[in-house]
């Protein structure tokens, strides 16, 4: 058996290019110029990997306000927040972290007597309580001053933007 380097590869399947048209169209086999569409409204398949082409948006009038997502207030909005839990958390649990160092680290000052013969450290438990309260003062007042008034504003746009939105 010899070997042929013109015969065609049995486990790969012929290729022909499509510009090597064996038969190509002769004139008889055209349609008539009249039925044939011009050259710039004529449709061909794209490759699947192509996208189809995009339909043209509709016209709108573009809104005077920036949408609500897109709105600075939400940005103070969430820092404001923020800021109100840090201030909060840190007072309470920065008092009691500093009662449970001094508890851990100076026992003789914790065991001292101070007013009224009750130790240092008991009086320091005891006023937990009103740090407590403090923390919870603070996080009400950052409530109304910082917090709720950027958040009525923001309630109030949306409703402007929801009653927009339905005229459409």
């Amino acid at each position: 058996m010899s070997y042929d380097p013109y015969a065609p590869d049995p486990r790969r399947p012929s290729y022909q290019p499509p510009h090597d048209d064996p038969f190509p169209p002769s004139f008889s086999d055209l349609p008539p110029a009249e039925s044939v569409p011009p050259l710039a409204s004529r449709t061909y398949p794209t490759y699947p990997w192509q996208p189809d082409a995009r339909p043209e948006p509709d016209e709108r009038r573009a809104p005077v306000h920036a949408p609500l997502g897109h709105h600075s207030d939400l940005r103070i909005l969430r820092g404001a927040y923020r800021w109100q839990r840090r201030v909060a958390t840190l007072t309470a649990l920065g008092y009691f972290t500093l009662f449970l160092v001094l508890s851990a680290s100076a026992p003789g000052f914790m065991t001292a007597e101070a007013a009224g013969g009750l130790p240092t450290g008991l009086l320091l438990a005891l006023a937990q309580l009103p740090v407590t309260w403090l923390a919870i003062a603070l996080y009400e007042h950052t409530a109304r001053v910082r917090v709720d008034p950027l958040a009525d504003r923001i309630r109030r746009q949306a409703a402007l933007d929801a009653k927009r939105g339905a005229g459409r």
